[in-house]
Formats: structure tokens, sequence, C-alpha cells
């Protein structure tokens, strides 16, 4: 007897995220208007003041801390579900592409080209289903340039996640993690 394992193959026609929407409504309109807002002031190379960036941020319903800092062209997916604490540092061509809710502590560090990223893709369903999970930076975690933070990972205190790391399970407290996947390298030590 031959056994035959019949493979089914990924369909992106039944693919159907509209729980999400259901779960986190925004409205079309909203959205709309923040891709439109997004493109001309916070992920562009305009000289906007960072104030007037906030003052954008917060209209749309982030909830941002005093001491704030963003560089040009960083891409946020909805600020809605952003929370950023005070004296936050958000470096040039940085992405949070936010389908859940990202919080980024006081005195955190998120550099140049990195990605933090709530959402992705269920590989084992034909369907291509939408997975998403929070992030969180604690307080001091700092995010090197073009690193990338997957959903649902939380970034302790004073934790660091080296250049091009990926996170893909949570950084221990005052710790440096390296690589891809990103593994413990030593501990982070701060001096006067």
């Amino acid at each position: 007897m031959i056994q035959i394992d019949i493979m089914l193959k990924t369909d992106l026609t039944k693919f159907n995220n509209s729980w999400y929407y259901a779960e986190y409504p925004a409205g079309k309109p909203k959205i709309i208007l923040w891709f439109i807002i997004n493109s001309l002031t916070i992920n562009s190379y305009l000289p906007i003041p960072i104030a007037v960036k906030a003052f954008i941020l917060r209209l749309f319903g982030a909830k941002i801390g005093s001491g704030f800092v963003i560089k040009p062209k960083v891409n946020i997916k909805f600020p809605w579900l952003l929370e950023v604490g005070n004296n936050v540092w958000i470096g040039e061509l940085v992405w949070i592409d936010n389908f859940a809710k990202v919080t980024i502590a006081d005195n955190a560090c998120v550099s140049q080209g990195a990605m933090l990223l709530t959402g992705n893709h269920d590989y084992k369903k034909s369907t291509f289903d939408l997975m998403i999970g929070e992030i969180y930076l604690e307080e001091g975690a700092w995010i090197g340039a073009k690193a990338v933070v997957c959903p649902g990972i939380r970034c302790k205190s004073h934790s660091v996640l080296t250049v091009s790391s990926v996170a893909t399970k949570d950084l221990t407290a005052y710790s440096i993690y390296q690589g891809n996947p990103a593994v413990l390298v030593k501990t982070r030590t701060i001096n006067q």
C-alpha cells in the first residue's frame, strides 16, 4: 500500500483579517487620514519640529511623554496603539508596525532602521491568517540599528538588542543580545 500525503497550498484568496478591524476599531476614514498625514509629516524628510510631530501623534491617539525625540522618516502603522514614555528616542527610518499595542517605556531608544513588528502570518494555515502580539520595551531598553523585535516580545529593563539582531524571545534585564535569533552574549554594565 502506497501512502500519498496530500499537501495543501497557501490560498491568499481566502485570507480574511476582518476580525482584526472588529477587535481594534479605528474606521477606514481615520486609517486613510492617518496614512496621508503620516506620509506628509512623520514618515517624511521634511524638517518638521519634534513638538509638531508629537502633537500630530497625540491627535491620532498616541500617548507621548515629555522629552520625546523622533527623527525623520519614521513609519508608525497605527498611532492609537502606541504608548511612549518620557525621554524616548526613535531613530531615522524606524518602522513601528503596530497591529497590536507597542509600549516604549522611559529612556528607551530605538535606533535607525530598527523594526518593531507586532504582526505575522500563520504559515501552517492555507489561509495565511494574521497573528498579532504586543511589544513592550521596558525602561532603558535599547534596540540597535536595523534590529528586529518580533511579535509578543518584552525587552526588559536596560536590555540591549545589538545591530541587525532579531529578538524572537523576551530579553532579560541588563543583558546584551546578538544574532539571528538573538542570544545572550553578556551582561550590560552602566557606568557613571
